[in-house]
């Protein structure tokens, strides 16, 4: 093997322990600690602490927090201390938790360090927002910061610096020299752990292989070289430290964990006890008559709230369903400039989707419209950025532009009223445009402009597949989602984490046009699907912020008018019920639940336009009625699943492989920035600077913020909203197929068996009896696992 593949291996396997990053305008909740699953998550959560710096638990605050709120139950706590072998009052095993990890003395001259290397991956991964670029960036990173390393007066003309080489291997190798090959690893890891918020975008751009990728090419070797180059300029030593924990930290860890574990129990075998109870009283039950109408939701949690609502207005049936509606694709809608990826970010683009104009005249005003809009938009960006002109801008339009900001922040719900007024006026795509879904024989890049007839059976029957459907009402709606914010960084955070941060609208669209196919109703029905005659498939779109759901009813037939106009009616009384429970949950009134979440969305100032998905802490997969009536708490990720329907276990597979393994990842974001915010988090909104269109800093420079801000969890500055618990995961269905599926998924059973996310099975075959999994696809009946001593025998489902 040469040297430079050498290098490279080694850079590949370093790169691991640092995780993706997303871009902030397509921002996508992943584990900051994905590098560390292949392992246990205490000692995960150690090897990130000494390389990483940050805290791997809830601090003592929390734990006490949660005890005194009765979240924790002292029956299992002491059960989980007594099996680490720890007794005693719970506030004096608290006393022995670390309050935080200790950093060491930050060295000046790695500061220098960081500070050129900032200032150069600033300019050069710029998307759009700089007015002036970094030249020579289509030559690649390490070429540009070669091209203007001579003229940078911040660095010493010192070192390898002085003549880079033009190969970053060679570079690379040339620092390297004093070390053993045995340490490139640990010196790699560490470099890239130095600035893991920059690291991390760059391994997912690379990975993601975008328009910028292509056109301005940054590698993980271009990057380690600039960075070393830098660090022998200022004389750093690269010698990576070394150093087991203490065995007080190990014992520490050891007691935090048992007080998570405990709260984690304590919240699942409430739910648990309920979905099992549910469980009996529907074996039991009649199967019910056919619903007025069956409204598709994402399994977000902020569905079930919406959900719970609708529900209550009448006889409807509400699903869950992954919300982007199983179709892997790449969109571009009439008026964007650019496509973007409506897919979990675990998948690949399969087809490209587009919107053309069907209604000229609407689209005349529209187009009219968004002209002059757009127009205004860019003089108005360009005077404020551009700082040839910014002290003219505020001179010729400081006191209109500051009525604006002021009627942002003094009358933001009367702005709102303009802006949907304003909206009404110019009509949206989906009202004068129809989506390009079947398939042209033509291709944009590598994808296959729309669908075959064969792609669309697929997708529509693996739809009703994983759901479990039997039955079709005379309305069947898909429903995406979308949020609506003012002046916030983190508004793609907020939308639809199943299509990579971006509108759900579009995907709920192609599915309904699909089922509407007349040549796919009847494939379907050869398959066992009894659609109606008069079944009408629509779309719309959930704005998880207003709790407005708006309906995409243009191809609706006029013997339908009756339903549509009943289901508005609903829609909107479950919109004043849910905006109300909404508003109460971030300390506002209740009753002025539809203003004031009107208000936040408008609002420029507004640091928690919405909760988003604070407050996760579990996954149902199962029937709905296993959870209709109870109250989640807009807590829990809701997935459709009927056992009876998947004798092969399909079904449940791609949900296990799918919406599972996406629940983990938001989980697991929401749990590292809330334990350390300073380290996985982005720290408070009101410090924070956005950084060419891809991330945002902390005041005024350094290292790319990774994680959810503040205030998207924190009820105030000592309160946490966010409960920081691994994802519960409870299915219902029989034990031996959950056993099969995970049997053929060692990624699955890797994240179970390393406690990443627990799994509980609710096996209606079995009695309803509740089984939890331990390791190594071994059971622990859920009675077994209650008593403060009781020793847990973990069993196979065919033991008893």
């Amino acid at each position: 093997m040469s040297t430079e593949r050498t290098v490279e291996d080694r850079i590949e396997k370093a790169a691991t322990t640092v995780g993706s990053v997303w871009p902030i305008h397509s921002f996508v909740t992943a584990n900051p600690l994905s590098g560390f699953e292949d392992v246990p998550f205490s000692e995960a959560v150690t090897q990130a602490a000494d390389l990483l710096g940050g805290r791997g638990y809830p601090s003592p605050e929390l734990f006490r927090a949660a005890l005194d709120n009765g979240q924790i139950d002292p029956e299992i706590l002491a059960s989980e201390l007594a099996e680490r072998g720890y007794e005693g009052d719970p506030e004096s095993l608290l006393e022995r938790v670390d309050t935080g990890v200790e950093s060491e003395p930050q060295n000046t001259d790695v500061e220098r360090v960081d500070h050129v290397l900032t200032k150069w991956l600033s300019a050069f991964l710029d998307e759009g927002q700089a007015q002036w670029s970094m030249p020579n960036r289509e030559d690649g990173f390490y070429s540009a910061f070669r091209s203007v390393v001579a003229y940078d007066g911040q660095i010493p003309d010192n070192g390898i610096v002085a003549d880079l080489p033009k190969s970053p291997i060679d570079a690379i190798e040339s620092v390297l020299e004093p070390y053993p090959e045995s340490q490139w690893v640990p010196v790699f890891e560490e470099q890239f752990a130095a600035l893991p918020g920059w690291t991390g975008f760059i391994k997912q751009r690379v990975a993601d292989d975008s328009a910028w990728q292509s056109t301005y090419p940054i590698t993980l070797e271009g990057y380690l070289a600039v960075r070393l180059a830098l660090s022998d300029a200022f004389g750093v030593d690269v010698e990576p430290s070394t150093g087991p924990g203490s065995a007080e930290a190990e014992s520490a860890d050891d007691i935090a964990e048992a007080f998570l574990s405990a709260w984690e129990r304590s919240y699942r075998t409430e739910v648990v006890e309920r979905v099992a109870a549910e469980s009996e009283a529907l074996a039991d039950g009649d199967s019910a008559g056919r619903p007025d109408a069956q409204l598709v939701f994402c399994i977000d949690t902020r569905s079930e709230i919406i959900r719970r609502h609708i529900e209550a207005t009448g006889d409807y049936e509400t699903h869950g369903y992954a919300g982007f509606f199983g179709i892997p694709m790449e969109y571009q809608g009439y008026d964007s400039e650019v496509s973007v990826d409506a897919r979990p970010p675990i998948l690949d683009s399969q087809h490209r989707i587009s919107e053309i104009p069907t209604d000229r005249d609407t689209q005349a005003t529209h187009d009219r419209w968004s002209n002059i809009r757009e127009a205004a938009s860019e003089v108005v960006e360009s005077l404020k950025t551009n700082p040839a002109s910014a002290f003219g801008f505020v001179e010729s339009a400081g006191s209109g532009y500051g009525l604006a900001l002021a009627a942002r922040t003094l009358v933001p719900g009367r702005v709102y009223d303009l802006l949907e007024t304003a909206d009404d006026v110019v009509p949206d795509s989906h009202e004068f445009c129809d989506q390009v879904i079947t398939h042209q024989h033509s291709y944009v890049g590598d994808l296959p402009v729309g669908l075959t007839r064969e792609e669309k059976v697929e997708y529509a029957a693996t739809a009703f597949e994983l759901m479990g459907w039997e039955q079709f009402g005379r309305l069947v709606v898909f429903i995406g989602h979308a949020s609506e914010t003012a002046n916030n960084p983190y508004d793609s955070s907020l939308d639809c984490g199943a299509c990579a941060g971006n509108p759900g609208g579009p995907n709920a669209r192609v599915l309904a046009n699909i089922c509407n196919d007349s040549a796919v109703k009847a494939e379907l029905r050869d398959r066992g699907f009894d659609i109606p005659e008069d079944t009408v498939f629509l779309a719309g779109q959930h704005n998880t912020t207003t709790d407005e759901v708006e309906l995409y009813d243009g191809h609706a037939p006029e013997s339908h008018a009756a339903d549509l106009e009943q289901l508005r009616a609903d829609l909107a009384t479950a919109r004043e019920n849910a905006t109300a429970e909404r508003a109460e949950s971030m300390g506002a009134d209740g009753s002025t639940g539809v203003s004031e979440t009107e208000r936040r969305a408008a609002d420029w100032a507004e640091t928690r336009p919405e909760w988003g998905l604070a407050g996760n802490a579990c996954f149902v997969v199962g029937p709905r009625e296993l959870t209709r009536g109870i109250d989640l708490d807009g807590r829990a990720f809701l997935h459709s699943y009927d056992w009876s329907t998947d004798p092969d276990g399909d079904a449940l597979e791609a949900i296990f492989t799918g919406p599972m393994v996406v629940t983990q990842w938001i989980n697991a974001q929401y749990y590292f920035s809330t334990v350390d915010n300073a380290v996985y988090g982005s720290g408070s909104k009101v410090t924070q600077n956005p950084v060419g269109n891809v991330g945002v800093y902390q005041g005024n420079g350094g290292d790319l913020m990774t994680g959810l801000p503040l205030q998207s969890l924190m009820a105030d500055d000592d309160e946490p909203y966010h409960q920081p618990l691994r994802l519960s995961t409870v299915v219902h269905a029989p034990v031996e197929r959950v056993t099969d599926v995970l049997a053929d998924h060692e990624e699955l059973t890797e994240l179970l068996d390393n406690d990443w996310l627990s799994l509980t099975v609710v096996d209606p075959t079995r009695d309803h009896r509740t089984f939890h999994y331990e390791k190594g696809l071994e059971w622990l009946p859920e009675s077994e696992q209650t008593g403060a001593t009781g020793v847990r025998q973990p069993a196979r489902p065919g033991d008893d």
